[in-house]
């Protein structure tokens, strides 16, 4: 009788817990999904869409690296040195981005300058590919390469500055009753922008990795003169990104005719209508520091950029360094202390997390020659890195906001050697051993698309709780110059993981096969045999250099964001 009524008991209970199941996963579906697609507002569109162009910009990445694998006589270390001279623009993003708060009214037009500059570096691409002979004869090849690879970073930083210095503008001030919103309601608003944007880049690299895949569908078996064909349409298919930034500033002047219109029809006064609409209260002074400090960076680093010195790309980044950690210490003496030591202690741990280096174009090559990687698998890799960063963006937006970014940095370190070690375990081969084991199901293609999936989300992590910072407690009418001077400061970094990756590569050397066009006599012959050791220097470097970072802030008693 007893066991009749446990029984009864158990099965009424039933039920309820999975009622309080169902409720759990409501909630959790409503505070990490639903309750992001409430809080999009039109006003966020605009910026969105400069942000989504820069996304689909990697549409011309994965037929960059067969275009220089088959066509471009290009040393790995070469490709890492231009790496580093690709990554110095994102650091003049700090003198842009105070330009843009000067000349905030003209922001359109910077967009449309950015624009440009983009398609130009694009079409030189279809040129290149088209029409190698003629390009030859005005210049190499390969001087053109570096053209096309430097000018379309200049016109995205441009754009990018605006970008970031529009999601504040995007955030309103007022409800739609004319009535100020409260800061707890603003700081979910910043929040909500902020990851969007982040949201906004992977749709395009989510576009991009699907347009990849129709393009690349059966092309593994044609010759590298047809597939040079494809590469020129990818690229002329790309001329439609800068189109999509100008689109975003023009829709921005209008929603803001719109919205001073509502104003005035509320009974607000001219002026009060435009410092509601404007992001900028009244426009800032110029602060000669940071221009001058940055005519000092731009002159330091084309004199010795054009110069053979020895080692002069760690002399620039030196130089660079010091020029913008000088200019972030007088910038920040506007804050209050508490506030500049949380930036600080925030940047130091961002900075040294992307400064880690990388294993360089090595990999790709051996994935290519030796697994027999595609570009339709490599879109395959693309569209699933793509579609899981955006899922991941969506279920790590409340891990973010409850902790500290040294803890975010952590566990994003943890998780990214975790996952390194599978690739180094294929190198001495793990995938043929797994393939044997499971009837060729689990080869080398289903590791790196596992691994693939895993690691995907890791990356766009760490940057937004900065954002959100700067976003909420910047200055208000120098809200781009913060969001410059800290991107130029953490990309920096990326430019110290280009020098790394360098340095790695010339201590592990990697050659890939490379034959004459003409004669089709191999001229350099393909060496893996110390990729091995170059990705297990990698992983130790990315575990070790971030705790340390973290170690250094803690004793140091500083905050992070």
């Amino acid at each position: 009788m007893e066991q009749k009524d446990r029984r009864g008991e158990s099965s009424r209970g039933r039920p309820a817990q999975q009622a309080a199941m169902n409720t759990s996963l409501w909630q959790w579906l409503d505070r990490n999904f639903f309750e992001l697609g409430r809080d999009l507002r039109l006003s966020y569109l605009p910026p969105l869409m400069v942000y989504l162009a820069a996304g689909i910009s990697g549409l011309t990445a994965i037929v960059g690296t067969f275009f220089v694998k088959e066509h471009l006589g290009i040393s790995a270390t070469f490709l890492a040195a231009l790496g580093f001279w690709a990554g110095i623009p994102w650091v003049l993003k700090m003198p842009v981005g105070h330009l843009i708060d000067l000349v905030w009214r003209w922001k359109s037009a910077l967009v449309v300058f950015g624009a440009a500059l983009i398609g130009v570096s694009l079409g030189i691409m279809v040129l290149l590919i088209e029409h190698r002979e003629a390009m030859a004869a005005i210049m190499p090849i390969e001087t053109w390469f570096v053209l096309s690879e430097i000018l379309a970073p200049i016109g995205f930083v441009v754009q990018d500055a605006v970008a970031d210095a529009m999601t504040v503008e995007a955030v309103p001030r007022v409800d739609e009753n004319g009535r100020a919103i409260d800061p707890e309601r603003q700081k979910l608003m910043h929040t909500t922008m902020q990851t969007l944007g982040r949201v906004a880049i992977i749709g395009g690299t989510v576009l991009v990795a699907l347009i990849n895949l129709y393009v690349f569908a059966g092309t593994e078996s044609l010759p590298p003169a047809d597939r040079a064909l494809i590469y020129a349409d990818v690229y002329r298919m790309a001329l439609a990104i800068p189109l999509i930034s100008v689109m975003g500033v023009g829709i921005s002047e209008i929603l803001k005719v719109q919205h001073r219109r509502r104003l005035l029809a509320q009974g607000a006064s001219p002026e009060e209508a435009r410092r509601v609409v404007s992001v900028q209260d009244e426009p800032p002074a110029a602060n000669w520091w940071i221009l001058g400090g940055s005519l000092v960076f731009v002159i330091f680093t084309v004199t010795l950029g054009a110069s053979d010195v020895p080692f002069n790309q760690e002399i620039i980044f030196a130089g660079s360094f010091a020029i913008v950690a000088f200019l972030i210490g007088r910038i920040t003496r506007e804050l209050d202390p508490a506030a500049r030591e949380t930036l600080i202690g925030t940047a130091i741990v961002i900075f040294v997390f992307r400064a880690v280096p990388g294993a360089g174009p090595g990999v790709n090559w051996w994935n290519i020659d030796v697994l027999g990687f595609d570009p339709q698998f490599f879109s395959v890799l693309g569209l699933t890195a793509s579609t899981l960063t955006l899922f991941g963006m969506f279920i790590f937006r409340r891990f973010m906001a409850d902790h500290s970014i040294s803890y975010v940095v952590g566990v994003l370190t943890i998780a990214s050697f975790v996952l390194s070690v599978p690739y180094v375990a294929m190198y001495y081969g793990f995938h043929e051993w797994t393939a044997r084991v499971t009837g060729g199901v689990v080869d080398a293609r289903f590791i790196a698309f596992v691994n693939t999936a895993l690691e995907s989300p890791l990356g766009q992590i760490a940057m937004i709780p900065m954002l959100v910072w700067i976003a909420r407690s910047a200055p208000a009418n120098l809200k781009a110059t913060y969001f410059a001077v800290m991107a130029s400061f953490t990309n920096l970094a990326l430019s110290l993981s280009q020098l790394g990756t360098k340095y790695l590569t010339q201590i592990y050397v990697v050659t890939r096969e490379i034959r004459d066009p003409v004669t089709a006599t191999v001229k350099v012959a393909a060496d893996y045999s110390r990729l091995g050791e170059l990705l297990i220097a990698q992983a130790v470097l990315a575990l070790a250099i971030p705790f340390a970072a973290i170690l250094v802030v803690r004793v140091a008693k500083m905050r992070t964001a």
